[in-house]
């Protein structure tokens, strides 16, 4: 079943008050789409019917103009030839055809109104068809973005889930004990003697500099306690 019963409901729909009354509305505008490329097609039929009908009412137009002038050329024969009752007939029939070419251009008007809708229906149906496929790109966009959307929504609900930071808890657990058996095996060892250099030379800095703040502070360094001298070993002079 069509979603418009004729051209004026399509020229005159409001495609955004039907979209919101529908279930799917993608579903609805594809169908919209299709019944008006069906019509289009249907009306640009009709016109190049109407249009073939003009061209031959012009030809027959024309050649019942044709037709008089021959008659009329035929009497005028008879005329010469002195045969008066020849020429009646051939004037008669002259008439004939006068006639017919009389009814035959007061069709062609008709015709060319005729003509004149169809452009214009095709001109409007042509401008809603364009209407209806930018709604729909518009709807097949939105419909991307919220599919997108709600993925990125679903994941973000998935880390937030208590499973998620379970396993990260216990991810963090595994490196923290990884670290501590990592300490323990140098753990107990003697350091090394470069190392115990290193330490010398760190503590020698942290003198000077805590001498260089007592002097910007006008304290006095502290005194090294003398060094007690060596007992002399026994027996010596």
């Amino acid at each position: 079943m069509g979603v418009f019963t004729r051209l004026r409901d399509i020229v005159n729909s409001n495609f955004n008050a039907m979209l919101d009354k529908a279930e799917d509305p993608e579903k609805l505008i594809k169908m919209m789409i299709n019944e008006m490329e069906d019509t289009l097609i249907q009306i640009k039929s009709s016109a190049a019917s109407a249009i073939a009908n003009k061209k031959q009412a012009e030809r027959a137009l024309a050649e019942s103009h044709k037709r008089a002038e021959t008659w009329e050329k035929r009497a005028q024969l008879a005329i010469n030839k002195g045969r008066e009752d020849l020429a009646r007939e051939a004037l008669l029939e002259k008439r004939n055809f006068v006639r017919q070419a009389d009814e035959q251009l007061r069709e062609l008007p008709e015709f060319d109104v005729l003509v004149e809708q169809y452009q214009v229906d095709i001109q409007a149906l042509e401008e809603k068809l364009r209407e209806a496929r930018e709604k729909h790109t518009m709807l097949v966009q939105r419909y991307i973005r919220a599919n997108g959307k709600k993925q990125v929504q679903q994941q973000i609900r998935k880390a937030e889930s208590y499973e998620v930071f379970s396993r990260f808890d216990h991810l963090e657990h595994r490196i923290t004990r990884a670290e501590a058996e990592a300490d323990l095996v140098n753990y107990g060892r003697k350091p090394s003697l470069e190392h115990e250099f290193a330490n010398l030379q760190e503590d020698e800095e942290i003198e000077k500099e805590l001498a260089a703040l007592k002097a910007s502070a006008g304290q006095k360094p502290a005194e090294k306690p003398a060094e007690k001298p060596a007992e002399k070993q026994k027996g010596t002079k």
